[in-house]
């Protein structure tokens, strides 16, 4: 009789913060059920209970939260309410089932709702890797906020030229280029030049060649060129290495 009772206090306290958190509330109460190991010979309660929520299959939470989400307005009040609700009766932060979340949303191209999300889970100390900082600046980039997409790589990524993945920084170069904002394309590659940091692909070359072209510095596009032409050439010493291992291991 107590659970029923304790969630209807529990619901009528959230109903001030919208009905999609009373929704999510109802919907963990009906999906769990409580499970003893044994009972305390002084109070005679339960000594162990299981968490609220435990035994809900991970897909059904994620797909819960992602149906939740997409009902919901573009608001941040209105996301990070219905993520307050969901995450509550969790024991410790779901951070494996927010990830499936997300991935879900990029499918469909959720972009603004992946922004609230991962602020969500920043604002929460939580998911703090240059991975989520990366789908931050995808989605940012998508969602037309490349401003705010710099803004988190100087902050967040660019800060650590010497380790950051050139993943990341091929990432952050397109969104310079996509956005007619050249001079940081070349600031950011020349940066990674200044540790010695060396493309491993050809497309990042060419970008940045293209907008020194853009800019006017023919000198330091033919410049560029000509310091990773192997990258352009097929017959590289290290592709042709490759091949005659190739070739070597079939005979």
């Amino acid at each position: 009789m107590w659970r029923p009772v304790l969630m209807a206090k529990l619901i009528q306290q959230f109903n001030h913060l919208g009905p999609i958190r009373a929704q999510t509330l109802v919907y963990i109460h009906n999906q769990t059920t409580e499970s003893t190991t044994g009972v305390d010979i002084y109070s005679g309660e339960p000594t162990s209970k299981r968490k609220i929520g435990e035994n809900v299959p991970r897909n059904e939470k994620v797909n819960f939260l992602v149906k939740i989400l997409n009902d919901l307005d573009d608001s941040k009040e209105s996301v990070y309410n219905a993520l307050d609700a969901w995450a509550a009766w969790e024991q410790d932060f779901p951070i494996g089932p927010l990830r499936q979340a997300l991935i879900g949303l990029e499918k469909q191209h959720q972009w603004h709702r992946i922004i609230h999300v991962i602020k969500w889970m920043l604002s929460k100390g939580q998911g703090t890797t240059m991975g989520t900082y990366g789908q931050l600046v995808r989605a940012l980039d998508m969602d037309h906020r490349a401003e705010e997409a710099h803004d988190v790589w100087v902050k967040k990524l660019g800060v650590d030229m010497h380790s950051v993945p050139w993943q990341l920084c091929h990432q952050m170069i397109s969104v310079y280029y996509r956005n007619n904002m050249m001079e940081r394309a070349v600031k950011l590659f020349k940066g990674l030049e200044a540790f010695d940091r060396k493309p491993r692909d050809k497309k990042i070359v060419k970008k940045v060649c293209d907008a020194y072209e853009i800019l006017g510095l023919i000198e330091e596009k033919e410049r560029l060129l000509k310091k990773y032409e192997s990258l352009f050439n097929d017959t590289s010493p290290s592709k042709r290495s490759t091949r005659t291992s190739k070739k070597k291991s079939k005979s």
